[in-house]
């Protein structure tokens, strides 16, 4: 049974952003902000910065009309009580932003919402909602234990034919709500409790709250979606270091392009979230 959906985004209706972050992504955060406001085809509200109380993100968010929000007041949960690590890597911050990402619908204010991670640049224009429908944006592989998750938390196969995991993702606040209590009323805890017990911890990849939401919205109202190839591009150097005229000429074969540091994993690494 579909759900139902609302008629679209007018032309004048806003979208809110909402990126975590930690102090380790001020080198690419400026340039996700502006790619955001450059390229993101649907006028924008509030973006907000979910990240630790630091003064240098503080200082970021006030010099570039940015939201802060304090990561510890999204849920009744930090980071320190998310034990998600082996002898060799730490995830805990890494799924602890999936989590505030998942609370999204209590921090913005506008019916959509697009989450996109803080090492993540738009080089084209975007425009998420396109005759009724949401556009998401899709890869050709995917973690395997992120689908035993699911099942294990909806009851139920995922069914997307790509996967949804993708940097970004516009959000509908009111279908994000109804899946989260869908997950309580199954498993009679809360929703974040519930994704902690559904998933094998011992997995270095055990969930993902992108292909979580893209499947339920799929599931449940497969015809209200548009899916896209991704085109994302990851490069292992600063943002900052790539011109204008090579985004220029990358955007003829991308859409965007990540910025990875993928040494935070590591136990040995302080910076464990991304």
């Amino acid at each position: 049974m579909s759900l139902p959906s609302k008629a679209g985004i007018s032309q004048a209706a806003k979208i809110d952003v909402l990126i975590p972050a930690i102090e380790k992504d001020l080198a690419t955060l400026p340039h996700v902000v502006k790619a955001v406001r450059t390229h993101v085809k649907h006028p924008i509200g509030r973006i907000l910065i979910v990240a630790p109380r630091k003064e240098r993100l503080l200082h970021f968010c006030r010099e570039h009309g940015c939201t802060f929000v304090d990561e510890n007041t999204v849920l009744p949960l930090t980071k320190k009580d998310i034990h998600y690590r082996s002898r060799t890597w730490e995830r805990s911050g890494w799924l602890f932003q999936q989590l505030l990402k998942l609370n999204g619908d209590k921090l913005c204010k506008a019916d959509y919402f697009l989450v996109i991670d803080a090492d993540t640049v738009l080089i084209t224009p975007h425009r998420f909602r396109q005759n009724g429908r949401t556009v998401f944006f899709s890869r050709s592989w995917s973690q395997p234990e992120y689908f035993v998750t699911y099942k294990k938390l909806m009851g139920r196969k995922a069914s997307a034919p790509s996967s949804l995991v993708t940097h970004y993702m516009l959000f509908e606040r009111s279908k994000l709500s109804r899946m989260k209590k869908e997950i309580e009323a199954r498993h009679g805890v809360p929703w974040y409790s519930a994704i902690l017990r559904s998933m094998n911890r011992s997995k270095q990849f055990a969930f993902s709250e992108f292909e979580t939401y893209g499947n339920y919205v799929y599931q449940s109202d497969p015809g209200g979606m548009l899916i896209r190839k991704a085109r994302n591009k990851g490069l292992h150097q600063n943002a900052g270091g790539v011109s204008q005229a090579e985004k220029t000429k990358l955007a003829k074969s991308y859409r965007s392009l990540s910025f990875h540091k993928r040494k935070g994993y590591s136990r040995s690494s302080q910076a464990s979230r991304h």
